[in-house]
């Protein structure tokens, strides 16, 4: 099921927390960690043939830092941050390696996560010398938490869903005087949320210079993924801001069964709908109930259209990027990662769907970025859904 609306309160405003020239200086911090290099942005010209677009770019985030995910970039980010802040020194002179050096004894981070945010942040803080504590809400993957506690960090099991598992992180660091680092914000809860999603805009600034330098195109549409949406009203940020609003059109998507921002975007006055409820999804990374206050403003400004879909679109998505057609690149992309494609098959192929496209101006003429960001980070469920078709 596809539920698609366009955005009664778009007005293209730019935010001052998310510009090009702040990417700038993330990508440099994010350049001088060791085993850094910019993940691919691979071009699909077969699938954009059959789709009856112009180009379709992929940004592969299976490939950042050897994690599988995109996240690490938002982590390390705040974990730097933070621990410049600590010091009093500015970020630019911080040495992952050495930073541990400056400190009496190692600071304690801790976060809630469904995955990947909270691998991003055991990584990052042992890279610093730090140490972490993870909660994961019920019925999160084993694999996940094994990888996390592979990383040196203590990792919880809770029995709740997502957001009151983060609740449930805030009141123990609070506690336990431990530093949380957590991708969505509250009253009171701002800084590191923000630092965050600007630390997602190294994953932007990469794929508009490689979408311009490898193939010479500019995205006329983008699709972003939201779970509380740090990535996408980061990544939707920096691109107003470095390609002007009203130059390209955003359609942001979750899962129907989690979709709060899409609720939000839809409501009488643009406020904040938070989901409740047990918010299942096979996209773990996006079963967010409740949006990050400090990125609904970007999304609601710049963002033209909202969609909701079943678990069906991202399968879709998993199996046509993992199977590609004759000489465009395979992409392994996981449960969180394949859903805009997925849409973007979806609407495209089906001709019941001939009006819609039109409206979201899909046509030949169209340049579509999307972001793979995760690869198979449960590889059992992958290939469930890849070999044996479920969902």
């Amino acid at each position: 099921m596809l539920k698609i609306s366009e955005n009664n309160f778009y007005t293209g405003d730019k935010s001052p927390l998310f510009t090009a020239s702040l990417a700038k200086t993330i990508r440099e911090f994010h350049s001088q960690i060791d085993g850094y290099q910019p993940t691919p942005l691979v071009s699909l010209p077969r699938l954009a043939e059959k789709l009856g677009v112009k180009s379709i770019l992929v940004k592969d985030e299976s490939h950042r830092f050897g994690l599988n995910a995109f996240k690490v970039l938002g982590g390390s980010y705040a974990l730097g941050s933070l621990l410049a802040e600590y010091i009093d020194t500015d970020i630019s002179e911080i040495d992952l390696k050495t930073v541990s050096s400056k400190l009496d004894k190692p600071l304690t981070f801790t976060t809630a996560t469904a995955g990947n945010h909270g691998t991003g942040v055991a990584w990052a803080a042992r890279e610093m010398g730090q140490k972490a504590v993870v909660y994961m809400p019920r019925g999160s993957s084993n694999i996940s938490v094994d990888r996390i506690r592979g990383l040196g960090a203590e990792c919880i099991m809770t029995n709740v869903n997502y957001d009151d598992t983060v609740r449930l992180a805030n009141q123990t660091a609070e506690e336990n005087d431990w530093v949380l680092v957590q991708d969505t914000a509250w009253d009171g809860y701002t800084k590191i949320p923000t630092w965050i999603a600007q630390g997602y805009m190294t994953m932007a600034d990469e794929a508009i210079e490689q979408s311009w330098d490898d193939y010479n195109e500019k995205p006329t549409h983008v699709m972003l993924q939201a779970g509380v949406g740090s990535m996408a009203g980061g990544v939707l940020g920096y691109l107003i801001d470095k390609l002007g609003p009203g130059n390209f059109n955003t359609i942001i998507t979750e899962p129907e069964a989690v979709d709060c921002i899409y609720r939000s975007g839809t409501s009488a006055q643009g406020d904040i709908v938070n989901v409740t409820g047990d918010l299942n999804s096979i996209m773990a990374g996006l079963a967010c109930g409740e949006p990050n206050p400090v990125t609904w403003q970007v999304l609601r400004d710049c963002s033209n259209y909202f969609a909701s879909v079943d678990d069906g679109v991202t399968a879709t998505g998993m199996r046509v990027l993992g199977n590609p057609l004759q000489n465009d690149p395979k992409v392994v992309s996981g449960e969180s990662g394949a859903v805009t494609l997925g849409l973007l098959y979806k609407l495209c192929s089906d001709v019941s769907n001939k009006a819609l496209v039109e409206e979201l101006g899909l046509n030949e003429d169209s340049v579509i970025l999307v972001f793979s960001s995760e690869g198979d980070t449960n590889a059992d469920r992958y290939r469930d859904i890849v070999w044996d078709a479920k969902y």
